[in-house]
């Protein structure tokens, strides 16, 4: 187990790598840079010039690429291109946004998902089963930004229970504040999350439930509830937390358009400036955290899998 997650992990380095390189070279040949975009069209090439030799971006690309990864070795981010503000600090701030979507997203997700797959799932072809199903189809086909301008105006504007712009810091204002702030956009992540995930939880658990060994034991008494949640929920929650897993870090990616929707400076919002503005270091380091969650997330999901199944054994323990 342990060859196997040290194996994994230099894997997932040497994908989050991979990436960095890809975006360090494909940012820079797009045509433009930041430097037309902060001085104007009109600016001379003797200003343009002058700030590309400030900037550091008159290097050839090697050194500049090789400068930027031993930066990364010793965990400096760099500065912003435009505002010349400490990266580091820019992403403390956005990170626990974003964290703070996400996490309510998930809570609201799962917590729709799994008894919704279930009850669908043990109750096929019943009335409940078709509501559940119409919900859920309801929920892929609307994207998250549209669910959370509806909740907006359905909860900010019409009755007015729930603020719809801006973001309040835990420490400052308090979890009450923090809360209300942040259940809205959380739902209108964890509205399509709950879709998918109780859709595989569905499809996974009928597959469990129609094993010969489920009917080998309701044959030999055991009863309903044991047999669901003992010996069908185990087998049936390994590819339901496959995806679960991978879509907790596409709710992370997908809370950009929300951001923009209820006005707050998450990470989707600051990649989304950083492009606009040919903001290099900014795009790459917020490029290079979401990679990182992803594949991190993937090499999660692959431990939790002997914990959910002790016949799954990987490298030296298996037999």
């Amino acid at each position: 187990m342990k060859k196997y997650i040290a194996k994994r992990v230099l894997n997932a380095l040497f994908v989050v790598w991979l990436v960095a390189t890809v975006v360090f070279f494909g940012l820079r040949a797009i045509p433009g840079g930041p430097v037309r975009t902060m001085l104007g069209a009109e600016a001379t090439e003797e200003a343009v010039n002058r700030m590309r030799a400030e900037l550091g971006l008159d290097q050839p690309l090697y050194v500049q690429y090789v400068e930027w990864m031993i930066d990364l070795v010793t965990f400096d981010l760099g500065q912003s291109l435009t505002s010349g503000e400490q990266i580091s600090v820019m992403m403390a701030s956005a990170v626990p946004r974003t964290l703070s979507i996400a996490l309510i997203g998930v809570v609201v997700g799962l917590g729709i998902a799994l008894p919704t797959g279930i009850i669908s799932a043990t109750r096929k072809g019943q009335r409940s089963d078709y509501v559940a199903t119409v919900a859920a189809f309801l929920g892929l086909s609307m994207p998250a930004f549209f669910i959370g301008i509806l909740l907006a105006l359905v909860f900010g504007v019409w009755w007015g229970v729930l603020p719809i712009v801006g973001y309040a810091p835990l420490q400052e204002d308090g979890i009450v504040e923090w809360f209300r702030r942040i259940l809205l956009p959380g739902i209108s992540v964890g509205v399509p999350y709950a879709a998918v995930v109780m859709r595989m939880t569905r499809s996974s658990l009928l597959e469990v439930l129609d094993a010969e060994y489920m009917r080998t034991a309701k044959a030999k008494g055991v009863g309903r509830t044991t047999r669901l949640y003992k010996h069908a929920m185990q087998n049936a929650l390994i590819p339901v937390v496959t995806v679960a897993g991978i879509q907790i870090a596409l709710v992370l990616v997908g809370s950009v358009t929300v951001e923009l929707v209820f006005g707050i400076q998450g990470i989707g919002r600051l990649l989304v400036d950083a492009i606009l503005d040919r903001n290099y270091p900014v795009t790459q380091a917020v490029i290079l955290l979401v990679a990182s969650i992803m594949v991190f997330m993937n090499l999660s999901v692959d431990i939790i899998y002997t914990f959910l199944d002790p016949r799954i054994r990987y490298g030296d323990e298996a037999s």
